[in-house]
């Protein structure tokens, strides 16, 4: 269990058939599987209120495209100063990769929502369509360890990947 945004109503992320499975501790806990990942590179330094929208952005675009549940956020941001991240000549200081890993299964339409929603966000953020990639990393099931370490195969999701 977590809880939502901090306001302390409890979120349970578990699938409604996802065993409870001890922890290192011994506690108890259920593990959902997981959101997609995703990382933002910039090269050059934005203020925090910023940061914030670009990563809202982001998690908006996954719920509404992909359907991932409410509250559920793995984002990371990255600042690299311009000297360490190299662009095509054509590209501003605005430049934005948007990475995102992701289970597999899901239909092209829903990736081209993902990718129209992440550039019209980011336009209303003042940044040009043309300074913006979404790059989708798909690892088969197998490759992802999850709910204590088991591969994705061989458990049931407790949700349908066919959005």
């Amino acid at each position: 269990m977590s809880d939502r945004a901090g306001q302390g109503e409890p979120v349970d992320r578990a699938a409604p058939s996802t065993p409870e499975i001890s922890s290192p501790s011994g506690e108890a806990r259920c593990y959902a599987a997981p959101m997609p990942l995703a990382r933002i590179e910039v090269r050059r330094p934005r203020p925090e209120h910023e940061v914030q929208a670009l990563i809202t952005t982001v998690y908006e675009a996954l719920r509404a495209a992909l359907k991932v549940p409410e509250g559920d956020r793995n984002i990371r941001y990255l600042e690299y100063p311009p000297e360490r991240f190299a662009t095509p000549p054509d590209r501003t200081d605005d430049y934005t990769i948007v990475e995102i890993t992701l289970l597999p299964g899901r239909s092209l339409e829903a990736k081209r929502t993902l990718y129209r929603l992440v550039v019209s966000g980011f336009g209303e953020l003042g940044i040009d369509p043309a300074d913006v990639l979404v790059v989708l990393h798909e690892p088969p099931l197998e490759n992802w360890g999850i709910r204590g370490g088991q591969p994705a195969s061989e458990i049931d999701l407790g949700f349908s990947l066919d959005v």
